[in-house]
């Protein structure tokens, strides 16, 4: 499976489950909560680029990692670790596809320190009216693509994020009630222990 298909669907209108905001979050309050978000596990809905709908539970260790596990009958598994993200997919026994980290927007929220008002890394902040909207991008290479993020206030929540890639599409990925802290194994994002115990898949 290729890798715009897991990161990278047109911008649909999604309702947000969560009260409007009162304004526009700033950008040094969205940095304040990312790089407070050390674990998260929650619920994930995927809207891929070819319009089908996935769903999983998705698992993040700032700095570096990620797990997007799907569930059945999707058996795909993408991880992010070690300055790598891996797609398992099942059709193959090849191994898992392999790419940079840095070179996908991702890697911008899971960064060490994440600092939105950094220059040239925000290229659009708005209100929707429901939703603080930000759109950013690695100002050191913005041909690597963009993330947009959306988050809602009183608490800071990350809701919903589109990821833009060099090639023009984008994969819409919309989440659930995030449970952060708590300690997550380092096995969880481990490629090659994952390699080994999918047996290539």
């Amino acid at each position: 499976m290729k890798l715009k298909h897991i990161f990278l669907a047109p911008v649909l209108a999604l309702a947000l489950a969560a009260p409007a905001a009162a304004e526009k979050l700033s950008l040094n309050a969205l940095s304040q909560y990312l790089n407070a978000m050390k674990t998260a596990k929650g619920a994930f809905t995927q809207i891929n680029d070819d319009g089908t709908i996935s769903t999983g539970t998705i698992y993040i260790k700032r700095p570096g990692k990620i797990r997007f596990e799907y569930n059945p009958p999707e058996e795909t598994l993408v991880l992010a670790s070690a300055n790598t993200v891996a797609i398992f997919d099942p059709k193959t026994n090849q191994g898992p596809e392999s790419y940079p980290l840095a070179k996908t927007p991702l890697s911008i929220i899971l960064a060490r320190t994440v600092d939105l008002a950094s220059a040239n890394m925000v290229t659009g902040h708005s209100f929707d009216g429901t939703a603080t909207v930000i759109t950013a991008q690695d100002p050191a290479h913005p041909e690597y693509g963009n993330i947009q993020l959306k988050f809602t206030g009183s608490p800071v929540e990350l809701r919903q994020w589109i990821i833009n890639d060099d090639s023009g599409s984008s994969t819409t990925v919309v989440l659930g009630e995030l449970a952060k802290g708590g300690a997550l194994p380092n096995a969880l994002f481990d490629i090659d222990a994952n390699t080994k115990t999918r047996g290539g898949r």
